[in-house]
């Protein structure tokens, strides 16, 4: 039997506070979440109603980790796309950028590269030590690779979640890819593949704990972590 909600759950109200405060992503992920949880709907319990369009976007990793500092970089490709169209890239690829750009490897956060691809960190990261893996070569979909060029991405997957796993010692790594917009690609002209190391306890807890960022480090010292590791493998 449903246990009907009597009152309107303080971390609804909250997201649907303010629109600047709480965007409509994370407002309408938390009515999804009422929606589909166990209890009945909350309305006629002083809560507001859903958002009349619901953002698709919500069907994200953002479900599942809340990295609310991204909100700005989401914000900033909303407006993009509204200023170019959907049909133009929102994001100019900055994955081509530094890999035509060697010399550029440290402003661009690059902490490794193979022979036909590199490792960089993510800016907006979901969690500490968030890296993309690419092949130089920009293409939207997977298998628009040769089988060659796919064989050398998941080498380069093998290599990001070993250093992972030696660099920040994490109780998990979450290894995927995005492809196309629809997915949830911030970048969909040029795929490439998230390696995200997780701790038990990163997730669910951000929602009671508010302003609580759970990225300890700079990007600056993420990446003299992973180079520091790449540079004691190279010598032993």
């Amino acid at each position: 039997m449903k246990t009907p909600i009597t009152s309107c759950p303080a971390s609804l109200r909250r997201a649907a506070a303010t629109e600047e405060s709480t965007p409509p992503l994370m407002a309408t992920r938390i009515f999804v979440e009422l929606i589909t949880s166990s209890y009945d709907s909350p309305r006629g319990s002083g809560c507001p109603d859903p958002p009349s369009n619901p953002e698709p976007a919500i069907w994200t990793m953002h479900d599942n980790l809340w990295a609310p500092w991204r909100m700005t970089y989401l914000r900033e490709l909303e407006r993009r796309r509204r200023e170019v169209g959907e049909e133009v890239p929102a994001l100019e690829d900055f994955i081509s950028h530094a890999w035509e750009h060697p010399e550029e490897d440290e402003a661009a956060f690059v902490v490794h590269r193979g022979e036909h691809g590199l490792l960089m960190l993510n800016r907006f990261p979901y969690a500490n030590g968030h890296l993309l893996v690419a092949l130089g070569t920009a293409r939207p979909r997977l298998l628009d690779h040769t089988a060659e060029e796919r064989a050398s991405l998941w080498s380069l997957v093998d290599f990001a979640t070993d250093l992972v796993e030696r660099a920040f010692e994490p109780h998990g790594v979450n290894i995927g890819v995005n492809q196309g917009d629809a997915a949830g690609a911030g970048l969909p002209q040029h795929l490439h593949v998230h390696v995200v190391p997780r701790w038990s306890g990163d997730l669910n807890f951000m929602s009671s704990v508010a302003g609580v960022r759970v990225v300890p480090d700079s990007l600056e010292e993420v990446a003299a972590r992973y180079r520091a590791v790449i540079a004691d493998s190279s010598d032993s």
